[in-house]
């Protein structure tokens, strides 16, 4: 930090050391009317908060006399001149600058704003200009050098200000930094299934009200930028399988703000579940994601779980689903495409109606008749297969495999 020094040769001798004798009183007024006239400073100056307070003002009318006057002293002199050259090397009073940074921060740490700090600054700036003007006055200081001594004293509060804001930024991201750890960890302890009392801990450290019930959402790749999520909503974005946790979703997945953002990122959801089991419901999201309806092809909305619980029961064992469709579903192996497509529906529709050709044809939106020949084919290929209860539960099962892709 530095201000522009005053003609050092046009100042009259002794100048800088009236100045100097003025800072120990000067100091001790700004603290005085800072307590009385700022609310937030009212408290005793005590502890760490106070030292902070007292080492700052001190500091800074010590470094401004230095710098405006350029020291008209032999000692001073040659501390002003080490100092530019610390400055041209950008090493200027690193521990100053530490002092106003401190302050910045420790107003982030007691939970304000920068206003009451900028309304101190603002406030001592005046009290030193105030007291430097008298001491000027008494030297018989020229016109132009006190208006040059104002300008100097107010650009340099405004640089003490800019240093506090710093340090004030610095609190912010070290906080930001920290809680995204945190809650970092408490994803990973969460879709780990971790139990309820860890995630209680952790969430209690990362700042997360810990809900009773969760759904996670599997997207379908790394988020270019993270989206808009309401609040609470955890989320690991910057990976191929990202995903979201959504806490007490029966009040945030009803908004249509977050259900459009879902729907357009082609979410999967999870179902809801206790907040120990929010691994599981990852897994079945992830499940139905790694199923689009084609290779390569986009969810063209998102798809809710809770509306597909029973077929979530397809997708644990894969392999054993298709050997029980290939075994039940084999008389229509010899038929079309479109001809086994639509008799599958029309068996699908018979098992789970009342096995009435009326409800069949409503099912389907087809004519009763066209649903009747349809039905009459089915008994000649499945013959007594269609009376068996055993039989019909796997052709059910078989069936709901192969139209599951088109939920989504």
């Amino acid at each position: 930090m530095t201000v522009t020094p005053l003609a050092v040769a046009a100042l009259p001798k002794g100048f800088a050391a009236g100045l100097r004798q003025e800072n120990s009183s000067i100091a001790a007024e700004i603290i005085h009317q800072i307590r009385v006239q700022i609310p937030q400073f009212g408290r005793p100056l005590a502890g760490q908060f106070g030292h902070g307070i007292r080492m700052g003002v001190e500091a800074a009318l010590a470094d401004f006399v230095d710098q405006v006057t350029g020291a008209d002293d032999g000692e001073n002199r040659a501390k002003a001149l080490a100092g530019a050259r610390a400055v041209a090397a950008g090493e200027f009073a690193d521990d100053r600058i530490r002092i106003y940074r401190h302050l910045g921060r420790g107003e982030f740490s007691e939970g304000r704003s920068l206003d009451a700090l900028q309304a101190a600054y603002r406030l001592g700036a005046r009290i030193a200009w105030r007291r430097y003007a008298r001491v000027g006055a008494r030297f018989h200081l020229r016109q132009d050098l006190m208006v040059q001594l104002a300008e100097a004293a107010f650009a340099f509060i405004d640089e003490l200000s800019a240093e506090s804001v710093r340090g004030y930024a610095e609190a912010i991201a070290r906080q930001a930094g920290n809680e995204g750890f945190r809650r970092h960890r408490l994803l990973h302890l969460l879709v780990s299934g971790a139990a309820r009392e860890v995630l209680a801990d952790a969430a209690t450290a990362a700042g997360w009200p810990l809900p009773r019930t969760v759904s996670c959402v599997a997207l379908p790749g790394p988020a270019v930028a993270p989206p808009d999520l309401p609040d609470g909503v955890l989320a690991d974005l910057d990976r191929t399988d990202a995903y979201l946790v959504v806490p007490a979703p029966a009040e945030l997945l009803p908004d249509r703000r977050f259900r459009a953002l879902l729907d357009a990122a082609g979410a999967v959801v999870g179902p809801e579940v206790p907040i120990e089991s929010a691994a599981d419901s990852l897994r079945w999201a992830r499940a139905v994601r790694s199923r689009p309806a084609a290779p390569g092809t986009p969810f063209a909305e998102a798809v809710y779980c809770d509306a597909h619980l029973a077929d979530l029961l397809l997708l644990a064992d894969p392999v054993l689903v298709r050997l029980i469709a290939d075994r039940r579903l084999a008389p229509l192996a010899g038929l079309t495409a479109k001809r086994r497509r639509r008799l599958e529906e029309t068996l699908l529709a018979w098992i789970q109606s009342n096995r009435s050709a009326p409800e069949v044809a409503a099912r389907l939106g087809v004519h009763p008749q066209t649903a009747r020949q349809r039905l009459h084919h089915l008994q000649a290929l499945f013959g007594p297969a269609l009376a068996d209860p055993a039989a019909c539960f796997e052709l059910e099962i078989a069936l709901r495999e192969r139209s599951f892709r088109p939920l989504y």
